[in-house]
């Protein structure tokens, strides 16, 4: 239905089907604000990222080429995703002394990976840290509000991935996106089982995190906690691996 609503509006350019297509794509928006809104800031609430999704959605719309291979439902969920990711970081809500954190935690993980050593518990991280146990959990809970943008960083220029010129896409970006995303998959599944099935539920099946707690069993703030380590620790095994990423 999509894809088809598409075709008739790129033909006709007809604003009454544009707008049946921007309302059949609506799910997706909100699914997708309600699921980002915990990393927003206090100033920005779920209207206004379902807002920037419809942006997102319209530039889609114009902008999508079918000849670039890709569908016109996964173009437009890139361009919904990213609309509200950048209405997200328009705020520049993350302190330093938590960027700082995130940075103190990664360079831990980094080097338990650079030695080789098994896959480090929390209370190794922890005591490398010179926390105790809750005052990590509590770190993780705040860094969690960041963790977000820091996976994408991995693939930091959207632009560039998908392509909106009328060139062909470029062989050699191709080439990295696939290696990149190869690593990715690699260190996705190095990591301590919650860890990864907290990454697979939240970005492949595109669960929120209190319904990724209901499946394992823990609390939403748990899976906060969960999350933002395995997101830290797949920094440090990219950046150990030659992955351009940053904090």
């Amino acid at each position: 239905m999509i894809e088809q609503l598409w075709k008739e509006y790129a033909e006709k350019k007809d604003e009454q089907i544009r707008d049946q297509l921007i309302m059949a794509c609506l799910p997706y928006v909100k699914s997708t604000a309600q699921r980002l809104s915990i990393y927003a800031n206090s100033a920005q609430d779920t209207d206004d990222l379902i807002n920037a999704g419809i942006i997102g959605l319209m530039d889609a719309i114009e902008k999508y080429d079918p000849l670039k291979g890709a569908s016109f439902k996964s173009y437009a969920q890139h361009r919904i995703r990213g609309s509200i990711m950048d209405e997200i970081r328009s705020m520049d809500w993350v302190p330093y002394s938590t960027r700082e954190k995130a940075r103190r935690i990664e360079k831990v993980y980094a080097e338990f990976e650079h030695n080789g050593n098994k896959e480090p518990v929390e209370e190794e991280i922890a005591s490398a840290l010179g926390m105790t146990l809750d005052q990590y959990y509590e770190t993780l809970l705040e860094i969690n509000r960041m963790s977000i943008s820091l996976l994408d960083d991995i693939f930091h220029n959207d632009d560039e991935i998908i392509g909106d010129d009328n060139n062909s896409t470029d062989p050699e970006k191709e080439l990295l996106m696939t290696e990149t995303e190869a690593l990715v998959g690699e260190a996705i599944e190095k990591l301590p089982e919650k860890e990864r099935l907290v990454i697979t539920l939240y970005y492949y099946e595109e669960m929120t995190m209190k319904d990724i707690g209901k499946v394992i069993n823990v609390t939403e703030a748990r899976v906060c906690q969960l999350h933002s380590s395995a997101i830290l620790r797949l920094h440090a095994k990219l950046k150990h691996a030659g992955i351009g990423v940053r904090v």
